[in-house]
C-alpha cells in the first residue's frame, strides 16, 4: 500500500444515516472537520447531536471546497450523487460506501464524474438496524475497508480514501471492482438471502414450534431484520455475482432435499450425502477469518446462568476481569419460563479453568464447559 496522504478535511458526508453518521462520529473523533448533508432534515439533526458533524449548507460560509467527499446513500441514487458531486467540487476526490461496485462506478461516469478522482470504498461493518441514531463513532474500529481501484483513477486519490479508512480505524484492503463485487456476493448478500428465506419460514409457523427456538436460530436470522428496502437495492446492483453463488446454494440444499426424502422412505445410504455436505460446511467455516485477519481460534465456552435482573452481566464481566481473563465473546440464550438466562462466555481453552474457579468463588452458577 501506497504512503497514505493524512486526512486534513473537511470531509463532505452526503447521507447522514448509520454509516454516513458513524463516519462522522469516527472522524470527529479524530479532529477532522465533518460537514453533513441529507434529503431527510432529521437525519442530519440527529447526528449533529451525536457529534458527527455541522450541517452542510450552500451560501453558508463553508467556501472551502471539502478534501474528500464521502457518498452514503441507498444504491439506487448512489451514481447520481457522486456524478453531481464531482460536478460540483473539481478537486474534492470522491469516495462511496456502496456494497456494490461495478454498475454504480460505472454510470456515475457515465453521469460526468471525474474517473480519475472517483474511488470505491465499502466499509466492512454495520448493523441490522439504520437511520443516524444507530450511529457509533467505533464502528469501524479494526473492520476491513476495501478501496476499490481502476487503471483511471489517481494513486493520489486512492491513497486519501485509505487514509479515509485509517481515520476511521478501519483497515484498507485494496481489491478491483470485480474482486470486491464477487467477495461480497459470497460473504455478504448470499448470506442476507439465505438468512431472510429461513427467517420468511418463522411467518406461518406454530407458535408452540417458535417458543422453543435456540440460539442457532438467533444466529441464523439475526440479519433478517435489515432494511428490506436497502437490501433490495443491493441484490438489484449485484445480480449477477448473487446469482452464481446462489446457484451453489441451492445446488446443495437440492442434494440436502433430495437425500432427506430418500432417507424419509427408509434409504439410509443417502445418509452420506448428508455428511459430505456438513463436513464441507465445517471445512468452509474453518477458512472464515477470526480476529484481526488471523487465523480462527477454536475458544471454550464456559456456561454461566444468570438470574434476569439488572447487574448480573455486569458483576458476572467485573468477575472475569478482576481474575484478568478476556473474554472473546459472549451470548445470552433466555431460559424458557423463567426469570434467569444461560451466559456463555467464549474465552482461550488455557484460562477456562482459571475462569469456572474465579466465577464459583463469586457464586455464579456455573453449568459446564464445552
Amino acid at each position: 500500500m501506497s504512503v497514505a496522504t493524512p486526512v486534513v478535511g473537511p470531509v463532505l458526508v452526503i447521507g447522514a444515516g448509520l454509516i454516513g453518521a458513524s463516519i462522522g462520529l469516527a472522524l470527529t473523533r479524530a479532529n477532522v472537520e465533518v460537514w453533513l448533508q441529507d434529503v431527510d432534515a432529521d437525519q442530519v439533526e440527529t447526528a449533529v447531536a451525536m457529534g458527527a458533524g455541522r450541517p452542510y449548507m450552500l451560501n453558508s460560509g463553508q467556501s472551502n471546497a471539502p478534501q474528500i467527499i464521502v457518498v452514503a446513500v441507498p444504491p439506487r441514487f448512489a451514481a447520481g450523487v457522486l456524478s453531481r458531486a464531482s460536478l460540483e467540487f473539481p478537486t474534492s476526490v470522491i469516495t462511496d460506501v456502496t456494497s456494490v461496485k461495478n454498475n454504480i462506478l460505472k454510470q456515475a461516469i457515465e453521469g460526468g464524474a471525474d474517473a480519475v478522482r472517483l474511488v470505491g470504498g465499502h466499509p466492512m461493518a454495520g448493523r441490522e438496524v439504520s437511520g443516524a441514531a444507530a450511529a457509533r463513532k467505533d464502528l469501524f474500529d479494526d473492520r476491513l475497508w476495501i478501496v476499490t481501484t481502476s487503471p483511471d483513477s489517481s494513486s493520489e486519490a486512492q491513497s486519501v480514501v485509505e487514509q479515509l479508512a485509517l481515520t476511521c480505524g478501519a483497515i484498507p484492503v485494496r481489491m478491483t471492482v470485480a474482486e470486491h463485487d464477487q467477495a461480497v456476493a459470497l460473504v455478504s448478500h448470499a448470506p442476507q438471502i439465505v438468512s431472510s428465506a429461513l427467517a420468511a419460514q418463522l411467518v406461518a409457523a406454530q407458535e408452540q414450534h417458535i417458543a422453543v427456538a435456540g440460539q442457532g436460530l438467533r444466529d441464523m436470522t439475526r440479519i433478517a431484520a435489515s432494511d428490506s428496502a436497502l437490501w433490495v437495492d443491493i441484490l438489484s446492483e449485484n445480480a449477477g455475482p448473487v446469482a452464481e453463488v446462489m446457484g451453489g446454494v441451492v445446488a446443495e440444499l437440492q442434494e440436502v432435499l433430495r437425500a432427506l426424502q430418500e432417507l424419509a422412505h427408509g434409504d439410509h445410504e443417502h445418509a452420506e450425502i448428508l455428511d459430505a455436505i456438513l463436513r464441507a460446511g465445517a471445512e468452509g467455516k474453518a477458512r472464515i477469518p477470526g480476529r484481526h485477519g488471523n487465523a480462527e481460534i477454536p475458544f471454550s465456552q464456559v456456561a454461566v446462568l444468570i438470574e434476569d435482573k439488572p447487574g448480573e452481566l455486569a458483576r458476572l464481566f467485573v468477575a472475569a476481569g478482576d481474575a484478568s481473563i478476556n473474554l472473546e465473546d459472549v451470548r445470552i440464550e433466555h431460559v424458557l419460563g423463567k426469570p434467569s438466562g444461560l451466559v456463555e462466555l467464549s474465552v482461550r481453552p488455557e484460562v477456562a479453568e482459571a475462569l469456572i474457579t474465579a466465577l464459583v468463588s463469586r457464586d455464579f452458577d456455573v453449568k459446564g464447559i464445552a
